[in-house]
């Protein structure tokens, strides 16, 4: 084929790793075992999924969101990208989440669910109010699920470890991407840097929920199926303050050495109430469906179309 025309190249498929859509992409889960590990708990795994395909999903259409915002042609391709990425991992987890619960599919739990069903971390509901805080958000949410999917990829449950090593190797560069943008603004112009530092101080609010252990993750952890989020702190603090030193950024909070725990609030402070008791788990977050305003907004556009052509395809 000559490639005279652009859209010639369009009809060749011995390189689709090339191209967003295809028809010769390799399947992850080719070969691998989809059984249910007969010592696990289905719902438990369900509901693992559904956590990491939440994060993905909603990230995803946050990133879409800047598509012809960005600065440059180039960056508009990269975060296309991205978004891309983490939608394929999505649709991935949310199939494995409706496979093991027997029930729908992956459009059926990313279109027909209310706002309380989802349960991915508030970080990725936040909207970016520059392209600062931008790669600043996608900087420690690559950093976090880099530091997961790489644990992940040692799974017992077969399709989770194979998602997880696809996975690897697409949030690398999302890392790598964010934090070459995070540098060139912190230690850019007096302005960057100002609105670099801003992006980064302004994430602080969100941070601890990433390495908050749900009673689910904490379960499927101890039967080498999940990671135990509280266990990446060490290497997310690590990449954060090589970052931040590279950026000429000011170490901030979140970088910052981490007192004493807070104790547990008192049984009238406790969402569910009832007996009293301290809770066993921190304030309740995204992992269990309490989110931002911003969530409704993006649960709007995301599923209008879906539910208000019932049972539509196209």
């Amino acid at each position: 084929m000559s490639f005279d025309a652009a859209y010639e190249a369009l009809t060749d498929h011995d390189d689709d790793a090339r191209w967003a859509y295809g028809t010769g992409f390799t399947d992850p889960l080719a070969g691998v075992d989809t059984a249910v590990p007969s010592d696990v708990d289905r719902d438990d795994l369900a509901d693992y999924c559904l956590m990491l395909g939440d994060d993905a999903l909603v990230m995803s259409h946050r990133l879409q969101q800047w598509i012809t915002r960005s600065p440059e042609l180039e960056d508009e391709l990269a975060i296309a990208n991205i978004g891309l990425d983490l939608l394929g991992q999505a649709r991935l987890l949310l199939s494995r989440a409706a496979e093991v619960r027997g029930a729908g599919d992956e459009d059926t739990l990313a279109y027909l669910r209310d706002e309380q069903s989802f349960r991915n971390v508030q970080l990725t509901e936040r909207a970016d109010t520059d392209f600062a805080h931008l790669v600043a958000r996608l900087l420690v949410f690559a950093t976090w699920r880099l530091a997961l999917l790489d644990r992940l990829t040692g799974s017992a449950d077969p399709v989770l470890a194979a998602i997880a090593a696809k996975g690897v190797k697409e949030v690398t560069y999302h890392r790598d991407y964010a934090a070459q943008w995070v540098v060139r603004l912190g230690d850019g112009t007096d302005h960057s840097h100002e609105r670099m530092q801003a992006a980064m101080d302004a994430l602080l609010p969100l941070l601890d929920e990433l390495f908050a252990a749900h009673a689910t993750e904490t379960r499927l952890a101890e039967a080498g199926i999940a990671v135990d989020p509280s266990s990446l702190r060490e290497e997310f603090d690590a990449v954060w303050a090589q970052v931040i030193e590279a950026a000429t950024l000011r170490p901030g909070p979140l970088c910052a050495p981490r007192g004493p725990e807070p104790e547990a609030a008192s049984g009238e402070n406790q969402a569910a109430g009832g007996t009293g008791a301290a809770s066993a788990e921190p304030a309740a977050g995204g992992r269990h469906g309490v989110h931002t305003p911003a969530m409704g907004e993006i649960l709007a556009e995301l599923q209008g179309v879906a539910r208000s052509v019932p049972g539509g395809v196209w």
